[in-house]
């Protein structure tokens, strides 16, 4: 809806960052057969892990569920959502919290007892969806709502860079290189040993995810640039996608729609929430699965009452921190073999990243609280800005440092410089 008529270059950078690196994890957690992180210090390896279950569970992708969830599957029909309830200084929202909390305890449940439950509803609900997506695209692409509008904000200006940045917030290029590892540990459990075959099967995954990735974003994309009407007043997709299909399909499309929204968010959610206890449990084994699943649960529900839009402007700034190291990451695993020291390599690329994936973060953090209401601003908030200004003369003379990418130049540096420094002496120790 705000690229309007630059769509294409924001539709093309979304699918860089939101389907293509995706499936470029996957592959490079296959050509490493699953040890991405081999060549990093044993504390190092473990902080980004920890940092990128963090993320993609219970700080912002698994309340995300719950709250999408909210928006498509139950808004619509409740009266008043408007409600608010007091909770010693917090105001929250009564329906939001009433579903969330439900939302989760039956995701804590369904973790705990997994049985073939989830199984039987994926065989089901799969269909479903994929025939609701053709029919949606179909719509959009043949019976728009109205022209396409005119660019605003940052997609006037910058409309590549801004889709590559609004595709952090799918988070699945942490999450492929995370569940990229599962999956290899999945198939050596089923009897596939050969690094060859678990190679196959891992990039035919990817290749049919980010084909299907690809196909819901462009329909999604299609569909905000042509909303019109439609999307006046809404706060965030969620709202845009329900409001056209009550237009276009009326009171049962809205109905289908929910039920299939709904139940992909559960069975995501209860992925999430399952893996990060896995993972959490395996590392602290004094804390049993179980009790990591309620206690992760409950943080869940919780973190989901901040709402769906306030969720995601808080976590951007924390994706581009993390994203860089991530991207970084992919990038030294398919070139290890031409390291000639590929230790060193991946070390120094990856903490350049992390670097200037800070100063990047700390620039988001800085404008949001600027821009939250211009006053009002706490002490600390006040020195944080302060400080960001303060830094940003000198940052400011990198490349796309006013885009959000300022850690790419210096990252790519690192990288060529990786790539020839010791290659003369890798040659002459391979001659002799």
């Amino acid at each position: 809806m705000l690229a309007g008529g630059n769509m294409p270059l924001a539709m093309l950078g979304f699918l860089i960052t939101a389907v293509g690196l995706p499936l470029v994890g996957l592959i490079a957690v296959a050509k490493a057969q699953g040890k991405v992180m081999a060549m990093l210090p044993v504390f190092a390896a473990t902080a980004l892990a920890i940092a990128i279950y963090i993320i993609i569970g219970p700080a912002f992708a698994a309340p995300r569920t719950g709250l999408v969830a909210y928006e498509i599957g139950a808004k619509p029909f409740i009266d008043n959502t408007s409600a608010t309830i007091l909770l010693g200084h917090l105001t929250l929202n009564l329906s939001q919290l009433i579903y969330t909390l439900g939302f989760f305890t039956v995701t804590m449940l369904l973790a705990l007892f997994p049985g073939k439950l989830l199984d039987s509803v994926g065989k089901v609900l799969t269909p479903i969806l994929l025939i609701l997506l053709v029919g949606l695209a179909a719509s959009v692409l043949f019976l728009p709502a109205s022209e396409v509008g005119q660019a605003v904000g940052d997609y006037q200006q910058h409309p590549l860079t801004k889709g590559i940045l609004e595709g952090y917030n799918t988070m699945d290029t942490l999450a492929s290189l995370m569940f990229g590892m599962l999956i290899i540990d999945i198939l050596r459990k089923n009897g596939i040993e050969q690094p060859s075959a678990q190679t196959k099967y891992l990039i035919r995954a990817a290749l049919i995810a980010a084909s299907g990735l690809a196909f819901v974003y462009v329909s999604l994309f299609f569909l905000g640039a042509t909303a019109g009407d439609i999307a006046q007043g809404a706060k965030n997709g969620g709202e845009i996608l329900t409001n056209y299909v009550t237009h276009e399909f009326g009171s049962l499309g809205t109905v289908l729609l929910s039920t299939v929204v709904t139940l992909a968010c559960l069975t995501t959610a209860v992925g999430l929430v399952s893996a990060c206890s896995e993972f959490f449990n395996e590392l602290m084994p004094k804390l049993s699965y179980r009790l990591l699943v309620v206690l992760l649960s409950a943080i869940c529900a919780v973190i989901a009452n901040v709402g769906l839009t306030q969720l995601i402007a808080i976590s951007i700034p924390v994706l581009m921190t993390i994203y860089p190291v991530a991207i970084a990451l992919v990038a030294v695993t398919f070139l290890t073999t031409h390291f000639a020291k590929p230790q060193f390599a991946h070390r120094a690329t990856l903490s350049v990243a992390l670097l200037f994936g800070i100063f990047d973060g700390m620039k988001v953090a800085a404008s949001s609280l600027t821009g939250a209401d211009g006053k009002g601003v706490n002490a600390i908030a006040q020195g944080f800005i302060d400080l960001v200004s303060a830094m940003a003369p000198a940052l400011s003379i990198l490349p796309l440092y006013e885009e959000g990418m300022a850690w790419l130049l210096p990252t790519l540096v690192v990288i060529v410089l990786c790539l020839v420094l010791g290659r003369g002496g890798a040659k002459t120790a391979t001659t002799a």
